[in-house]
């Protein structure tokens, strides 16, 4: 006689119905396609893209300047299209591990400028630099519309 319990298949085993939630953080100023890139880029990664969002106060203290659009403006931004599921702010660089654990994520994006920087947190997360889109930069865009590259 056989057993009437049919055998899991791949599409009712519970990790097939769990979602893979990618996280990136970013400060999306002067909103451009190298921004779009990355996004695209990180969405692919998983089911559920989760963006954070630099707050002007940070952007402030590791960039030197204040943003050209407001946290909300750029917030608005980033969560106006499609590959995002959800946006956040980002307050604080310190508090990235907090993030990745509030957020559930398993894959941690950022551009490859910072690659290296955030392995320590393979403890909790899979963590991927993208290459940046050449000879795209949001410091640069600013310098050239104010005119002062």
């Amino acid at each position: 006689m056989s057993d009437p319990t049919p055998e899991p298949t791949p599409e009712s085993t519970p990790e097939s119905t769990q979602q893979r939630t990618v996280i990136t953080f970013g400060t999306f100023d002067v909103f451009h396609v190298g921004h779009l890139k990355v996004i695209q880029r990180a969405s692919e990664l998983g089911d559920r893209l989760v963006v954070g969002v630099s707050a002007d106060a940070l952007n402030l203290r590791k960039k030197g300047r204040e943003p050209v659009f407001s946290e909300g403006e750029r917030m608005a931004i980033v969560s106006a299209l499609k590959p995002v599921d959800a946006v956040f702010l980002e307050e604080s660089l310190e508090q990235k591990r907090d993030y990745i654990l509030e957020h559930g994520a398993d894959v941690l994006v950022m551009g490859d400028d910072w690659a290296g920087r955030f392995d320590e947190f393979r403890d909790v997360c899979e963590v991927v630099y993208l290459p940046r889109t050449p000879a795209i930069s949001t410091t640069a865009l600013i310098e050239k519309i104010s005119g002062t590259s």
